[in-house]
């Protein structure tokens, strides 16, 4: 994934951008990059390495060594940005968020007409938002390239671009899968992925950008570039998994969400008598207690932690490249609370299960700590395809994904042609995959909150959301 904030005011807006792109932290690990224009200085621009340590500790002397009334900033998954680029269309700073499946073709064309080149990184690797960069240079205004790039790319862009002169552009991607959201304050606006963020350095949130809108920001006010697409499709694991808790997104709060989402699955368990002789119900911190505790609300069940993460020194668990040290790197974060683990019936809720190698980690950890079952349930229905549209869930092989391994080791590759009978519980082949990721996990149960549940609890038209990782409708 990714993250960005950007301002423009009539001051200088530094300290704005640097609190607001550290606030999107949770977004990505690999690289946060900040950008601005100053009208003597022109366009300044630091981009470090954050895989080892936060963004805070990496820009603590921006302030000295940048400023200006306009700003952009980024926390990114992928590669390094903001890029200064210099071209038909003037000098600008640019970054990006998304993901683009067809770049080698669009490359190819690129250089088959152009003469130009790229810059490539390690591994002869291109930078996505120098090649988004390149495609909107080929038309004769920021609007008109913006609606190009979108066009021509498989996948999702959302941008920023921030302009000589110091306006910025902001572009939501054609589909609306990422939010960008407007604030306001005295001295002008900001742009920004998480709500939270602009609320918390005194902007007003002014409105979300409609799926494919554009348009161009200065101190003084708005300008729209391009009208919104009338489909949208907003990513459904904002709400469950990647989205922090204290925004909104089209109006719906996350962790209000997540509650909801939970005492779902609560009242499904109910209806069919799964569960009942529980001691504790928990989460796998962090994303998956507000689902538990929706869970516990509703059920009647006694909420606890039984394992606490220890964060002050351990580094996010999926931020070393070895699965191996991933692992291990999750397990010496647990810390049990022993009394509420040994000899008790426990039920889990986590708010995704992917490949599920850090969760056998867990429940190995829980068993070893002396608990007599553990329950474990999903806060969504089970991801069966590896997600083309962002970085979430995003693999070397969808093989990797625990519900088609589960699936061919049951059937072979006959199997993955009865995907959606898989992910339905009530069918056999539904229960039989449950039943073997049980066996493997030494779960006591599994259950999977619906596609349905989970579409009610967010509280959007179902047409509106992408739900592509669940069931390939994008």
């Amino acid at each position: 994934m990714g993250g960005f904030f950007g301002a423009v005011c009539n001051r200088d807006v530094i300290a704005d951008v640097f609190f607001g792109t550290d606030y999107h932290s949770h977004l990505g690990t690999r690289r946060g990059g900040m950008a601005s224009f100053n009208s003597e200085k022109g366009f300044q621009r630091d981009i470090h390495n954050i895989e080892n340590s936060p963004f805070r500790t990496k820009f603590e002397h921006i302030f000295e060594e940048m400023e200006g009334n306009s700003a952009i900033g980024c926390i990114s998954d992928s590669d390094p940005q903001p890029l200064l680029i210099r071209s038909n269309l003037g000098t600008y700073a640019i970054i990006t968020v998304g993901i683009i499946n067809n770049a080698e073709t669009l490359i190819k064309q690129y250089l088959s007409f152009s003469g130009g080149h790229f810059s490539t990184m390690t591994g002869g690797a291109i930078n996505s938002t120098e090649l988004i960069a390149a495609l909107i240079n080929q038309k004769s205004d920021f609007a008109d390239g913006i609606k190009f790039a979108q066009e021509s790319i498989d996948g999702t862009a959302s941008i920023l671009i921030l302009k000589e002169g110091g306006s910025i552009i902001a572009a939501r991607d054609k589909m609306g899968r990422i939010p960008m959201i407007i604030g306001k304050c005295d001295d002008g606006y900001c742009v920004c992925f998480e709500s939270f963020s602009c609320e918390k350095l005194d902007y007003v949130k002014e409105r979300e950008l409609g799926a494919g809108e554009v348009v161009e920001i200065t101190a003084d006010g708005i300008t729209q570039l391009k009208k919104p697409n009338k489909q949208k499709k907003v990513c459904a694991f904002l709400w469950t998994y990647y989205g922090y808790p204290t925004s909104d997104y089209e109006g719906i709060n996350v962790e209000v969400m997540r509650y909801i989402n939970g005492k779902i699955m609560a009242q499904h368990d109910k209806e069919c008598g799964h569960a009942v002789d529980i001691d504790y119900v928990g989460g796998v911190p962090d994303s998956g207690t507000p689902h538990a505790i929706g869970y516990a609300n509703e059920s009647g069940m006694h909420f606890a932690r039984p394992f606490i993460k220890y964060t002050p020194t351990w580094p996010r668990s999926f931020i070393p490249s070895s699965q191996t040290e991933r692992n291990r790197v999750a397990k010496m974060k647990q810390i049990p609370v022993n009394d509420l683990i040994k000899d008790k019936k426990l039920l889990f809720v986590d708010d995704s299960i992917v490949r599920g190698t850090q969760l056998r980690e867990t429940v190995e950890f829980l068993y070893e700590s002396g608990a007599k079952e553990v329950h474990m349930r999903s806060a969504c229905p089970p991801i069966m395809y590896s997600c083309k549209y962002l970085n979430f869930s995003r693999a070397t092989s969808e093989m990797e994904l625990i519900t088609r391994a589960t699936i061919v080791e049951l059937e072979g590759e006959e199997g993955l042609k009865h995907i959606d009978e898989y992910s339905d519980a009530q069918t056999e082949r539904g229960k039989r995959m449950r039943k073997a990721i049980c066996d493997k996990f030494n779960f006591a149960s599994l259950e999977y909150q619906s596609l349905e549940g989970v579409i009610k609890a967010i509280g959007m038209d179902r047409e509106s959301l992408c739900t592509y990782c669940w069931n390939g409708k994008g």
